[in-house]
């Protein structure tokens, strides 16, 4: 079910730091029946690139450029297992080009790109990280390596790996303080319960710039379904904790995922912006008070929120949210924040 609707405050610029680019399609029907909410949901956008990009960020709202988050896409097969990442950059940086011809207009397209590399390699993730930049070619700002976890594996299902504690590991941290000398981002993707771990990794690496993707992870599916209301204040009191943490910024989006559930019924429900606000309200109003605008920035998680709202109802949900902001605060939260943390002040247009 498409809801349409009116663009709300349409020349505001926005630059989408979150979105993702693959082709599923020969990945989708080797998952295993009965088939878990994710990859429903996924189903319908299992072959995302440039094309439908263009036409999710040209659908009314005045989005003037992006950031790539890795998604385990594209990777070169040719390469050692630590190195097969670079494949996925290499790509995405050949889709930014495209766009940085100028036969889109001003619009830049991952302008910067979040890759992966395997932290658990201690220092040997050096070398890796150092591929990247290469073929980043000074669009490569930082990596993701995810760490989402639960003991109810219907929580995640078949395409998440991460072990337990993976950001408290001996391993991990090793290289992890080995990727700080790089002064690169990092973006830390876990669920609500394992919130503790970003508090904790956060205040062992004080100078490391770290974004917190999909305001926690709120769940609402398989064993935590209905719980939503149960575990609203374990997970304000984390995020009030780690928002104490100078070097952590947040995201505000992801919460049209399956995982989180709002709504419930997904794409079927074709809610409108209004009955989106009221769903995500609780979420993004607490993130924004805890971090503040210039430390939080509003995120499409492109095409897994299709989940639950379409590219243009996603955005205005944000627009009737920030509308107590002023003017300032707005531009930090749909673009200045990510322009800076991400570095690609050259996106903006001009004041």
């Amino acid at each position: 079910m498409t809801t349409t609707e009116e663009i709300l405050e349409p020349g505001l610029p926005i630059i989408d730091p979150h979105h993702h680019l693959w082709d599923l399609r020969p990945l989708v029907p080797s998952f295993p029946e009965p088939r878990h909410d994710f990859i429903e949901a996924i189903a319908g956008a299992d072959y995302y690139t440039f094309d439908a990009l263009h036409a999710d960020t040209h659908s009314g709202h005045n989005v003037v450029g992006t950031v790539f988050m890795e998604c385990g896409a594209f990777y070169d097969a040719s390469r050692d297992d630590a190195m097969k990442p670079v494949g996925e950059v290499e790509f995405v940086n050949g889709v930014a080009a495209q766009g940085a011809s100028g036969l889109y207009g001003d619009y830049r397209p991952c302008a910067a790109i979040v890759g992966h590399a395997d932290l658990t390699l201690g220092d040997a993730v050096k070398p890796v990280v150092e591929a990247l930049l290469a073929a980043g070619n000074g669009r490569f700002k930082g990596i993701r390596h995810a760490a989402a976890w639960d003991a109810d594996p219907e929580v995640l299902g078949p395409p998440f790996h991460a072990p337990e504690g993976l950001y408290g590991s001996d391993a991990f941290r090793a290289g992890f303080a080995a990727y700080a000398g790089y002064g690169l981002t990092f973006d830390a993707w876990l669920l609500e319960p394992q919130l503790a771990d970003v508090l904790d990794l956060a205040r062992a690496f004080p100078e490391q710039q770290i974004v917190l993707d999909h305001c926690g992870t709120p769940l609402n599916i398989a064993s935590y379904r209905g719980k939503l209301n149960n575990n609203f204040e374990r997970w304000r009191g984390n995020i009030r904790a780690i928002a104490e943490c100078p070097n952590v910024a947040v995201k505000l989006g992801g919460l049209a995922m399956a995982f989180c559930g709002m709504p419930e019924e997904g794409p079927d429900k074709g809610c409108s912006s209004e009955e989106l606000a009221g769903q995500w309200g609780p979420y993004i109003t607490e993130c924004i008070e805890a971090f503040g605008p210039d430390r939080a920035m509003f995120e499409s998680n492109y095409p897994v929120d299709r989940w639950g709202a379409s590219y243009p109802v996603l955005w205005n949900t944000f627009k009737r949210l920030a509308s107590g902001h002023s003017d300032d605060e707005k531009r930090a939260l749909f673009a200045g924040t990510a322009a800076r943390i991400y570095d690609i002040e050259h996106v903006l247009p001009a004041a």
